[in-house]
Protein backbone atom coordinates (compact mmCIF):
# COMPACT_ATOMS: atom_id res chain seq x y z
CA UNK A 1 0.00 0.00 0.00
CA UNK A 2 2.56 2.84 1.13
CA UNK A 3 5.18 0.87 3.06
CA UNK A 4 8.80 2.13 1.50
CA UNK A 5 11.95 0.28 1.79
CA UNK A 6 12.59 1.89 4.98
CA UNK A 7 10.01 -0.09 7.18
CA UNK A 8 12.41 -2.88 6.68
CA UNK A 9 14.91 -1.50 8.51
CA UNK A 10 12.25 0.38 11.32
CA UNK A 11 10.08 -2.00 13.57
CA UNK A 12 7.04 -0.25 15.39
CA UNK A 13 7.65 -0.53 19.09
CA UNK A 14 6.26 -3.22 20.58
CA UNK A 15 4.60 -1.36 23.91
CA UNK A 16 2.17 0.68 21.80
CA UNK A 17 -1.54 -0.18 21.58
CA UNK A 18 -3.10 -0.47 18.36
CA UNK A 19 -4.56 3.14 18.51
CA UNK A 20 -1.44 4.74 18.91
CA UNK A 21 0.23 2.60 16.01
CA UNK A 22 -2.13 4.25 14.00
CA UNK A 23 -0.89 7.73 15.16
CA UNK A 24 2.29 7.05 14.65
CA UNK A 25 2.17 6.36 11.12
CA UNK A 26 -0.74 9.29 10.75
CA UNK A 27 2.24 11.70 12.78
CA UNK A 28 4.72 10.46 10.10
CA UNK A 29 2.67 11.05 6.95
CA UNK A 30 1.54 14.81 8.36
CA UNK A 31 5.24 15.34 9.14
CA UNK A 32 5.86 14.56 5.05
CA UNK A 33 3.63 17.61 4.48
CA UNK A 34 4.92 19.89 6.60
CA UNK A 35 2.43 19.75 10.32
CA UNK A 36 4.26 18.97 13.54
CA UNK A 37 1.98 16.92 15.49
CA UNK A 38 1.24 16.02 19.34
CA UNK A 39 -0.37 12.88 20.61
CA UNK A 40 -2.69 12.68 23.00
CA UNK A 41 -3.15 16.23 23.03
CA UNK A 42 -5.65 18.49 25.37
CA UNK A 43 -7.28 21.41 23.72
CA UNK A 44 -9.87 21.79 27.27
CA UNK A 45 -10.53 20.13 30.27
CA UNK A 46 -12.34 16.77 29.20
CA UNK A 47 -11.23 16.55 25.23
CA UNK A 48 -8.14 14.72 23.96
CA UNK A 49 -7.54 14.32 20.59
CA UNK A 50 -5.10 11.18 19.63
CA UNK A 51 -3.42 13.92 16.99
CA UNK A 52 -3.47 17.29 16.79
CA UNK A 53 -1.27 18.94 13.54
CA UNK A 54 -0.05 22.34 13.37
CA UNK A 55 0.64 23.04 9.69
CA UNK A 56 2.68 25.35 8.40
CA UNK A 57 0.05 28.46 7.37
CA UNK A 58 -1.72 27.15 11.30
CA UNK A 59 -3.77 25.06 10.41
CA UNK A 60 -5.30 22.70 12.85
CA UNK A 61 -6.40 19.65 12.32
CA UNK A 62 -7.77 16.97 14.69
CA UNK A 63 -7.09 13.21 13.74
CA UNK A 64 -8.99 10.29 16.09
CA UNK A 65 -7.40 6.91 15.51
CA UNK A 66 -10.08 3.93 15.75
CA UNK A 67 -8.70 0.52 16.01
CA UNK A 68 -11.74 -1.67 15.52
CA UNK A 69 -15.44 -1.57 15.15
CA UNK A 70 -15.87 -1.73 19.13
CA UNK A 71 -13.21 0.71 19.73
CA UNK A 72 -15.45 3.58 16.85
CA UNK A 73 -19.01 2.74 18.60
CA UNK A 74 -17.63 2.70 22.14
CA UNK A 75 -16.54 6.86 21.28
CA UNK A 76 -19.51 9.25 21.93
CA UNK A 77 -17.58 12.24 21.80
CA UNK A 78 -15.87 12.98 18.94
CA UNK A 79 -18.46 15.44 17.56
CA UNK A 80 -16.99 17.92 20.52
CA UNK A 81 -13.59 17.85 19.02
CA UNK A 82 -14.89 19.35 15.44
CA UNK A 83 -15.10 22.88 17.00
CA UNK A 84 -11.21 23.06 18.11
CA UNK A 85 -9.86 22.72 14.82
CA UNK A 86 -9.99 23.54 10.79
CA UNK A 87 -10.47 20.06 9.81
CA UNK A 88 -11.27 16.64 11.36
CA UNK A 89 -9.99 13.06 10.17
CA UNK A 90 -10.79 9.82 11.08
CA UNK A 91 -7.46 7.27 11.25
CA UNK A 92 -8.58 3.76 11.01
CA UNK A 93 -6.15 0.50 9.46
CA UNK A 94 -6.98 -0.94 6.08
CA UNK A 95 -9.10 -3.67 7.80
CA UNK A 96 -11.85 -1.44 9.20
CA UNK A 97 -15.05 -1.22 7.86
CA UNK A 98 -15.07 2.29 7.01
CA UNK A 99 -18.91 3.02 5.80
CA UNK A 100 -19.33 3.08 9.50
CA UNK A 101 -17.85 6.54 9.37
CA UNK A 102 -19.84 9.67 9.24
CA UNK A 103 -19.86 11.06 5.91
CA UNK A 104 -18.60 14.88 6.00
CA UNK A 105 -15.63 13.92 8.28
CA UNK A 106 -11.60 12.83 6.37
CA UNK A 107 -10.33 9.43 6.16
CA UNK A 108 -6.95 8.65 6.51
CA UNK A 109 -5.81 4.76 6.26
CA UNK A 110 -2.47 4.37 8.39
CA UNK A 111 -0.35 1.47 10.34
CA UNK A 112 2.66 2.05 12.34
CA UNK A 113 4.73 3.08 9.15
CA UNK A 114 2.78 5.60 7.19
CA UNK A 115 -0.67 7.13 6.56
CA UNK A 116 -2.49 7.86 3.29
CA UNK A 117 -5.55 11.12 3.08
CA UNK A 118 -7.97 8.50 1.34
CA UNK A 119 -10.99 12.08 1.93
CA UNK A 120 -10.19 15.47 2.95
CA UNK A 121 -11.86 16.66 6.02
CA UNK A 122 -14.37 19.68 5.16
CA UNK A 123 -13.13 22.94 6.13
CA UNK A 124 -14.31 25.10 8.92
CA UNK A 125 -12.11 28.11 9.95
CA UNK A 126 -11.70 28.42 13.76
CA UNK A 127 -12.17 31.69 14.95
CA UNK A 128 -9.20 33.84 15.31
CA UNK A 129 -8.95 33.46 19.14
CA UNK A 130 -9.43 30.07 19.79
CA UNK A 131 -6.83 29.25 17.19
CA UNK A 132 -4.21 31.88 19.29
CA UNK A 133 -5.12 30.03 22.02
CA UNK A 134 -5.01 26.61 20.51
CA UNK A 135 -1.56 27.25 18.86
CA UNK A 136 -0.15 28.66 22.65
CA UNK A 137 -1.51 25.64 24.07
CA UNK A 138 0.08 23.56 21.36
CA UNK A 139 3.73 24.96 21.61
CA UNK A 140 3.69 25.07 25.51
CA UNK A 141 2.70 21.45 25.60
CA UNK A 142 5.37 20.56 23.19
CA UNK A 143 8.06 22.51 24.73
CA UNK A 144 7.03 20.94 28.18
CA UNK A 145 6.81 17.29 26.59
CA UNK A 146 10.31 18.20 25.11
CA UNK A 147 11.58 19.46 28.50
CA UNK A 148 10.57 15.95 29.92
CA UNK A 149 12.31 13.70 27.72
CA UNK A 150 15.41 15.96 28.17
CA UNK A 151 15.09 16.05 32.06
CA UNK A 152 12.95 13.48 33.28
CA UNK A 153 13.93 14.24 36.74
CA UNK A 154 14.34 18.39 37.56
CA UNK A 155 15.29 18.99 40.68
CA UNK A 156 17.59 16.38 41.93
CA UNK A 157 21.20 16.95 41.52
Amino acid sequence: MFHSARMMRDSAPTDLMPGQLLARGVCRHLRQHDFATLEEFVPERGKRVDVMALGPKGEIWVVECKSSRADFTSDSKWDGYLDWCDRYFWAVDQAFPIDLLPEGTGLIIADAYDAEILRMGPESKLAAARRKVLTRSFARTAAQRLHAYRDPKPGSI
